[in-house]
């Protein structure tokens, strides 16, 4: 990805200097900087204030409550880990998180959950590995199990109702409407979600899970 990103930015200075305007280019690149500093102060208020609010709904208990309510769906989904496991409470928080469009508040869960699924392997006594077992290096190279890829695929398909980060995109750039794009969010995150569930499914039915 280094590469491919040098490679553009060289054509794209090369270009524009045969073309003679590197001038322009110089003025973009400043112009652009200045409006990331300003989107990234900007971010930061709303990440503050989403993030503020996530432990306020962390600490009155209404993160446990919502909890609670997942479980038939984590049942669902990840039937081999153990009811009272860590997992589910670090999947559970991953799935709330994203669904308010809270991708920072949902990255530290998902990385304890992933932790709690390899340990969780570990105890089973299931860990697989790829091709005979060694890499270049001469280490191990672990796969992942059913559950981690279920967990991930989900994850990525992020089921939004109210997408944060677009919302404050829009807002930066002058959208006229910026939570114009909450329905639209969720009728797209919600197929995508549907389709990762049915295909998660039947790849589990594959592998006999």
């Amino acid at each position: 990805m280094n590469y491919l990103w040098g490679f553009m930015i060289t054509a794209g200075i090369v270009y524009a200097a045969l073309n003679g305007t590197l001038p322009e280019v110089t003025q973009a690149a400043v112009d652009s900087s200045k409006e990331a500093v300003t989107l990234c102060v900007t971010m930061t208020g709303v990440m503050s204030l989403w993030v503020g609010l996530m432990r306020i709904a962390e600490n009155t208990g209404i993160i446990k409550g919502a909890v609670r309510c997942l479980k038939p769906f984590l049942r669902f989904l990840f039937p081999r880990i153990p009811k009272g496991h860590a997992a589910n409470q670090y999947i559970a928080e991953n799935f709330i998180a994203n669904v308010f469009g809270l991708g920072w508040a949902a990255t530290p869960a998902g990385l304890k959950a992933m932790e709690e699924l390899a340990k969780l392997e570990e105890k089973r006594g299931d860990l697989a590995y790829l091709g005979d077992g060694k890499s270049a290096g001469g280490k191990r190279e672990r796969v992942a199990s059913n559950e981690m890829c279920t967990f991930l695929i989900l994850n990525i398909s992020s089921l939004q109702l109210i997408p944060v980060n677009m919302i404050a995109y829009r807002s930066q750039y002058g959208s006229v409407n910026p939570a114009g794009v909450i329905g639209p969010a969720i009728v797209a995150t919600a197929v995508s979600t549907g389709v990762a569930v049915v295909y998660c499914k039947v790849m589990e039915g594959k592998r006999g899970v």
